[in-house]
């Protein structure tokens, strides 16, 4: 497993054309970000030796090297799921290339279900928290020597940069939540009983990626910050039929302001 990282870094670093520390996986609602980024570099996913290729519509699996806001950044544009069929390794194992060329800090987002009654369609909500339900574990196995065998997980998501994100929020008057977000295995949506269970758990809102890729950011050393679009509700009392065309398009409808605080925040905190 770790040659194959190596190989990978290996063929990637020759055609970055900088030594970026920052790197965006641009989810569900945050497309829009690409427009702003001064792409230098381009390589598609399937160019790219062992990575996997990304079968999700929507997500148009390219690795993008150039700057944003004048900072060096990597961008993966489209992210794996476990649902697609990859084992957790191939999920996460853009993420521990990213520890092989050197990045510090990682940028997540998702769409989700929300799951708090305080919560609406569109809102933003940043992931202070998460729950791991995926069945199966992204270290399960040999551990590799990036970080202990054990990590510790109390702050998965880096209070630095929730606060900061808050603050050019209030600035931008933009309205955001805060919350916890349970990573299940989908690609089934939940049923009102499941909306229900996860709630009782402690969740805020529910989605199919990101807890992989932040576990196995954190096992490398790398802070995170995790933001999620609402795109639909599974509130007691309030039953909403959803489909995927219908998520996107309220993570569309919800990128502009994302990417506002997104933007701004790299700028930040690079």
């Amino acid at each position: 497993m770790l040659e194959k990282i190596q190989e990978t870094a290996a063929f990637i670093r020759e055609r970055m054309p900088a030594q970026p520390t920052t790197a965006i996986v641009l989810g569900t609602g945050l497309g829009r970000l690409t427009e702003e980024i001064d792409v230098d570099v381009e390589i598609n996913y399937s160019d790219i030796p062992n990575f996997p290729v990304s079968t999700v519509q929507g997500h148009k699996g390219r690795l993008l090297f150039g700057r944003l806001g004048g900072k060096d950044i990597m961008a993966m544009q489209g992210r794996f799921h476990f649902y697609e069929g990859y084992d957790m390794k191939q999920v996460t194992f853009p993420i521990r290339v990213m520890r092989e060329l050197g990045i510090k800090t990682l940028f997540v987002s998702n769409a989700s279900g929300g799951m708090n009654p305080d919560f609406s369609i569109g809102d933003l909500m940043i992931i202070r928290d998460h729950i791991n339900l995926f069945p199966e574990h992204p270290l399960h196995g040999p551990n590799i020597p990036y970080g202990p065998r054990f990590p510790d997980m109390h702050e998965a998501y880096d209070k630095q940069l929730i606060a900061m994100a808050e603050t050019i929020a209030d600035e931008l008057g933009i309205k955001v939540q805060k919350g916890v977000y349970v990573g299940v295995q989908g690609p089934t949506f939940e049923t009102p009983s499941e909306y229900r269970c996860y709630h009782i758990l402690g969740g805020d809102a529910v989605g199919m990626s990101t807890v992989p890729e932040v576990i196995v950011a954190r096992h490398c050393g790398i802070r995170v910050f995790g933001i999620s679009v609402i795109t639909d509700l599974g509130v007691e009392g309030k039953p909403v039929e959803v489909s995927h065309e219908e998520v996107q398009l309220a993570a569309d409808a919800a990128q502009p302001l994302m990417t506002a605080i997104m933007r701004e925040l790299i700028i930040r905190a690079s």
